[in-house]
Parts: structure tokens; sequence; C-alpha cells
């Protein structure tokens, strides 16, 4: 039970911006393995096609459902309220 766990604290929501400009929102349990697998053009369509990508935005999730709760909640954000989010993370 305790890998249980230990495994869903490690999920996490993240966004990348991808070589034309836009921003892509996921969700993953190994956050490391999950960039390197869309900066080598494996990922999700979406960003296979936009490449090259940079993670410019992450926030920890306390379980896999608070994760893709929170992925979907980003998704539905403007893209001006996708980027003041990042902005306040680097200010």
């Amino acid at each position: 039970m305790l890998r249980a766990v230990v495994s869903d604290a490690s999920w996490t929501v993240y966004m990348l911006r991808c070589g034309d400009g836009t921003l892509y929102t996921g969700a993953t349990n190994n956050l490391e393995r999950r960039v390197a697998t869309h900066r080598r053009g494996k990922g999700a369509a979406y960003t296979r096609a936009r490449l090259p990508v940079t993670l410019v935005w992450s926030e920890p999730a306390v379980d896999r459902s608070a994760a893709l709760r929170r992925e979907a909640a980003l998704k539905r954000l403007s893209r001006a309220e996708k980027l003041r989010l990042v902005r306040r993370v680097r200010s």
C-alpha cells in the first residue's frame, strides 16, 4: 500500500512552450522522462509537430486524479491566463 502512496505523490502537471510559441499542457508521474520524450519527438502528436519544446511551468499534484483535474482546468484557460501563470512563477 505504501508503494501506491509514493507513486501517487510524484504526479506533476506541466506546461511546455513549443517551437512555434504555442503552449502544451500535460500531466505525468515522471516529469524528467516525459519532457525528454517530448523533446525526442516521441511525445504527443501536438508537440511532435512543433519541436523544439521547453518546460516553462510545472506544479506537483497529490495524485493522478488531482493532476488530471488540474490539467483539464489549465486547458480551459485562455492563452493570456496561461502566460500570466508562467510569468508569475518566473518572477
